[in-house]
């Protein structure tokens, strides 16, 4: 759950970060931030719990890099490299650069530094094919002769999934096939003025005014930020889309659990199983589970109970091939 905040000098991605992380972040340029999750709250009021746990994302503020006509440099592609998710902030507000024409940029920049990670392998992969053809991974090679087609027609990894996901390719981290979300940064006047480009398989677009969303950040008092947004005619801070969006590119969902000592929120990958789900809380319940007692959100909310829940017959109990469903409630019946 990493997410590498980048672009170009200039751009004004620290202060989009500063504004996720909060003031207290200092000189930190990583940060863990909690992710919003308003179901949480009507769980609270039912067990009333010691403890209130949301799903946090880790960003991290890459240094700026390169510039017009320059490109992002080596030094920024290799730092993103490692990281899950990218969120690319572009400089709308200026007047100074064109943020599509940014956009384009970091795209072809993504592009071009991922054929040459392949052309460097299939180089290899043919001198090892002189010396002896079993050393080769035909699939590995077939795959790679695939990704190198897409880059050549210039378009992203990410575009055919199947290949974004092989686990063979998973090595290589492809800066292409990584889900990102690009970050229109624009003054406050002009957020909901912009025309973004639609989304596309793991690329989403979205306008915000970071210098706007870091001195919200940095009012501590509910009623003077309150003032604040009414002033500016703000409804709502756009940090939340923010943070919503990249969760949903890591290919994240949320179930819940809940009781007297915590109600919890918990990450966990989209198609995942209810013993994976488990895994998550602790490895001892994943090797040691039996069954999943599973409530569904729209269950709870429907009758606002779990005893009345389970007369209805709505709280099921499932078993090693359940698929886990955002929202769902669990609780984890296991042998260790």
């Amino acid at each position: 759950m990493k997410t590498a905040i980048f672009g170009f000098s200039g751009s004004g991605k620290t202060d989009l970060f500063m504004a996720l992380a909060g003031p207290e972040i200092g000189t930190n340029n990583r940060a863990m931030v909690k992710v919003p999750e308003p179901r949480l709250e009507p769980l609270a009021k039912l067990f009333k719990p010691q403890k209130l746990t949301q799903t946090e994302i880790e960003y991290l503020d890459i240094p700026g890099g390169g510039g017009k006509g320059q490109g992002l440099g080596p030094r920024v592609l290799n730092e993103i490299r490692p990281y899950d998710c990218l969120l690319a902030v572009l400089d709308g507000f200026s007047g100074v650069n064109d943020p599509e024409e940014q956009w384009q940029a970091i795209e072809m920049d993504l592009i071009i530094s991922d054929l040459a990670v392949v052309e460097k392998k299939l180089d290899r992969i043919a001198m090892d094919k002189k010396k002896a053809r079993h050393l080769v991974d035909a699939k590995e090679e077939e795959l790679l002769i695939r990704v190198r087609e897409m880059l050549e027609a210039e378009q992203p990894v990410r575009k055919d999934p199947s290949l974004a996901q092989a686990p063979e390719l998973r090595g290589f981290c492809f800066l292409s096939a990584k889900p990102i979300l690009y970050a229109w940064n624009v003054s406050e006047d002009q957020i909901g003025q912009v025309k973004l480009p639609e989304e596309e398989i793991g690329q989403v677009h979205l306008a915000v005014s970071a210098k706007l969303e870091r001195e919200m950040r940095e009012l501590t008092d509910e009623e003077e930020l309150q003032m604040f947004m009414d002033d500016l005619g703000i409804k709502e801070s756009a940090l939340d889309r923010v943070i919503s969006r990249t969760y949903h590119l890591l290919g994240l969902i949320t179930f819940l659990t809940a009781g007297e000592k915590e109600v919890r929120a918990w990450p966990l990958k989209k198609g995942a199983t209810a013993p994976e789900a488990a895994g998550v809380i602790h490895s001892d319940l994943q090797k040691g589970f039996i069954r999943a007692e599973v409530l569904s959100w729209d269950d709870f909310l429907k009758y606002q109970d779990f005893k009345r829940a389970k007369e209805q017959g709505a709280l099921r109990l499932e078993g090693k091939e359940y698929i886990v469903q955002d929202g769902d409630i669990i609780t984890f019946r296991f042998n260790v």
